[in-house]
């Protein structure tokens, strides 16, 4: 599952084409659309039957994915435990293939606590991480800001968000091109001491470290430009990322609303419609098309539930990009340098278990 050993194929991309409220049809447009862009290998993992009707219906691309079957299909209201005994899951099959080094990285837009109670069991923590991390890029123009934890922890402890500072300060200078990622604790003052004991305790922590830390991020910090990586626990990120997407909406709506009303407004529109278009773009969630689980012993991209094809197909790249830059190595090698224990990973049964028994706060982003 390592990324950082020299591969002899392309990298292959594992595809939940199950998960999603549209089915398997939008998932496998969006995979044969990156399939044609890209070098990468493409492997859907469903219902053999469904997905090559879909694919001979779509018709057949200059190169063919490859279709491994899964009998049973996780429904995105299933209780993240519950899912575990689903072991012939598209969702499980998928993350198999990753474990067994069939696979270099696994792509669903299915239900995220699930998937995060899949990987957990089956690839384990990175060595010297403690929790994994969904990690959304914040679409700002000019300048994308990664904020994380995004709903895999509702409750955390000071280690857990050192712990994300670390995996965002190594997604900011791999995937970003940051050198010396700004980070920040999102709180509600400026100031070391403004905040709850979990935010001045972890900023107390992450003062003393190599990492590049700023201080307190309040909330409008998130798009002022002055961090890169921002972090929290799982249920305030959960909340922001909602209401930043639900606003983003709004602008949008209302400005088509207002522009309909008359037809010198209509008029004016057209002379700055280039320039809305460009902001619409660069404010698209869609360019991403999903979240990276970090921390976790492999590659993992969770796209919405209500993703279209083209952001499945940039969850697939995206995907791509993790398990060439070797982001997971450099994130073992920072929890190193910060003092955090390295210990090897345990496949046994009983590791599984207590695996299992860690999924105490059901994940709250979908």
């Amino acid at each position: 599952m390592s990324s950082s050993e020299a591969k002899a194929h392309p990298i292959r991309i594992a595809v939940d084409a199950m998960g999603g409220d549209h089915g398997p049809e939008v998932i496998v447009e969006g995979a044969l659309a990156a399939l044609e862009d890209s070098s990468y290998e493409i492997i859907l993992v469903g219902n053999q039957g469904q997905i090559r009707k879909i694919i001979r219906r779509l018709g057949m691309p200059s190169r063919r994915p490859r279709v491994v079957h899964a009998e049973d299909v996780i429904g995105m209201g299933d209780n993240p435990k519950a899912s575990l005994r689903k072991r012939k899951s598209s969702i499980a099959v998928a993350a198999d293939l990753v474990k067994k080094d069939e696979a270099d990285a696994l792509v669903t837009m299915g239900n995220t606590g699930a998937c995060m109670a899949t990987t957990v069991t089956k690839w384990r923590t990175l060595p010297g991480i403690s929790r994994p991390a969904l990690a959304q890029v914040m679409p700002i123009p000019g300048r994308n800001v990664l904020l994380l934890d995004v709903g895999a922890n509702v409750d955390c402890r000071p280690r857990h968000l050192v712990d994300f500072a670390i995996m965002g300060s190594i997604y900011a200078e791999r995937v970003f091109g940051r050198p010396r990622p700004r980070i920040g604790v999102l709180s509600i003052g400026e100031e070391d001491s403004k905040g709850n004991e979990l935010t001045t305790t972890v900023l107390r922590e992450l003062r003393g470290s190599s990492l590049n830390v700023r201080g307190n991020a309040e909330g409008r910090d998130i798009f002022s430009g002055r961090f890169d990586v921002v972090v929290c626990d799982g249920f305030v990120g959960n909340v922001v990322l909602k209401f930043g997407e639900a606003l983003v909406q709004m602008v949008l709506d209302h400005m088509k609303g207002e522009i309909s009303k008359s037809v010198l407004s209509s008029l004016a529109a057209l002379a700055i419609k280039p320039h809305l278009s460009n902001f619409k773009r660069q404010v698209d969630p869609d360019q991403f098309g999903g979240a990276p689980l970090l921390g976790v012993n492999g590659v993992c991209i969770i796209g919405h539930g209500s993703s279209e094809a083209r952001a499945v197909k940039s969850a697939i790249l995206t995907a791509a990009r993790l398990a060439e830059r070797a982001v997971n190595e450099k994130i073992i090698e920072a929890a190193a340098a910060f003092g955090r224990a390295s210990k090897g990973r345990d496949g046994s049964k009983a590791a599984e278990k207590r695996a299992e028994s860690r999924l105490d706060a059901e994940p709250v982003r979908s």
